[in-house]
């Protein structure tokens, strides 16, 4: 229930809380509060509330800090979703999924007791903190580079060395390769993709980062493969019948591995340095995939600060190894156009004739009519 009770924004309604907002979307019931813990709101955190009709989001932590310019609770805000934040982490253990709360302006109640404050945000307020993010984001990108390039030494072996591979059934020999990431635009790019009759024409080898398996799954396409740490991926995209690949990292953990073998199922492991995204496309690289066609990924400063990462280093050394066989999804469906195949046209006049011979057979009218066009035509040209 929700109403405004003078300038007074009222919601109240049950909660559901998470400290991992992308796990917490799954579960947010239309119409619930969503209680979260998660500085600077990143955008597709924020478009999974939207999408999932939360009531309002309240946040222990602080959807925006300043540090750049972060659309995320911009985009909770703009929907007419209810942003309360810095409402502080004993919130969080105060109350229960299912416990019905009572949100008045930046205030959090439960029955006759006030729970805590903060701050609620508004639309001019957030773009005026997007504005000022921008005019400081000299210091932030500093940092930023300076991160990129202590990592750039020790990771530079992801552009010259050649991977240990893990064993993979599927054979991209003069296959493209689609690497779906679950990040900014991805369910657009995916739609214009399929739209254009890229999926349906080319058929490429489809890999499906963690999330990024159940994009493809919503799109009515089978995952050939997922890789990555297996967080934000469901079990139904697990026991798609993909190859499964672990992330693995120098220092030897293995995030997903625990989840596959508590389900029993088969996987590879391939250990290297980088994110999930970047080894799909290291991989598919090496395995001899001709182009490379990301949905998703991550390319910019604010994007990769969005993720929660400091640097770029190792997205930076595989773009350099794959080179010019990578392109993005937006660039496919600028150029990519639906062939129409000389053999197709073939067939489609042959069934016409056939039709038309069939027709002819069995209508003895038609076949007078034909006998006299042809006299005429005889005797027209002699």
């Amino acid at each position: 229930m929700s109403g405004t009770a003078g300038e007074r924004i009222v919601v109240q309604a049950p909660v559901r809380i998470g400290r991992r907002t992308k796990d917490l979307v799954k579960q947010l019931l239309p119409g619930e509060i969503a209680v979260i813990d998660h500085t600077d709101l990143d955008r597709v955190a924020a478009e999974g509330l939207v999408e999932a009709d939360a009531a309002a989001v309240l946040n222990v932590a602080t959807s925006m800090t300043g540090r750049y310019p972060n659309y995320g609770p911009l985009l909770v805000v703009a929907s007419g979703t209810v942003l309360v934040d810095d409402l502080g982490p004993d919130l969080l253990e105060s109350l229960h999924d299912g416990d019905v709360v009572t949100v008045v302006d930046n205030e959090v109640w439960r029955g006759e007791e006030q729970l805590a404050s903060g701050v609620r945000r508004g639309v001019h307020d957030l773009e005026q903190h997007i504005e000022e993010a921008r005019h400081t984001l000299g210091a932030e990108l500093e940092r930023f580079a300076t991160n990129t390039l202590q990592y750039l030494k020790r990771e530079h072996h992801l552009a010259t060395d050649t991977p240990d591979l893990p064993h993979v059934r599927t054979s991209f020999k003069d296959r493209h390769a689609l690497v779906v990431v679950r990040g900014i635009d991805y369910r657009e790019d995916l739609a214009a993709l399929k739209r254009s009759g890229y999926l349906r024409e080319v058929k490429p080898v489809t890999i499906g980062v963690d999330g990024g398996a159940d994009a493809l799954l919503e799109l009515g396409v089978k995952p050939d493969i997922i890789m990555g740490d297996f967080d934000s991926v469901s079990d139904a995209a697990i026991h798609s019948g993909a190859e499964l690949i672990v992330h693995a990292y120098l220092d030897g953990k293995a995030p997903g591995a625990d989840r596959l073998t508590a389900l029993g199922l088969p996987f590879e492991q391939f250990e290297t340095a980088g994110t999930s995204e970047d080894i799909a496309m290291l991989l598919a690289h090496e395995l001899g995939a001709p182009l490379i066609v990301a949905v998703g990924t991550h390319n910019s400063m604010e994007e990769f600060l969005d993720k929660g990462r400091a640097g770029m280093a190792s997205t930076f050394l595989v773009r350099l190894r794959v080179g010019a066989s990578l392109v993005d999804a937006k660039g496919v469906n600028r150029l990519y156009r639906p062939v129409v195949k000389t053999r197709d046209i073939t067939v489609l006049v042959f069934g016409a004739l056939a039709a038309l011979l069939a027709v002819t057979l069995v209508n003895e009218p038609l076949r007078l009519w034909l006998r006299s066009l042809w006299t005429y035509l005889r005797s027209g040209f002699g």
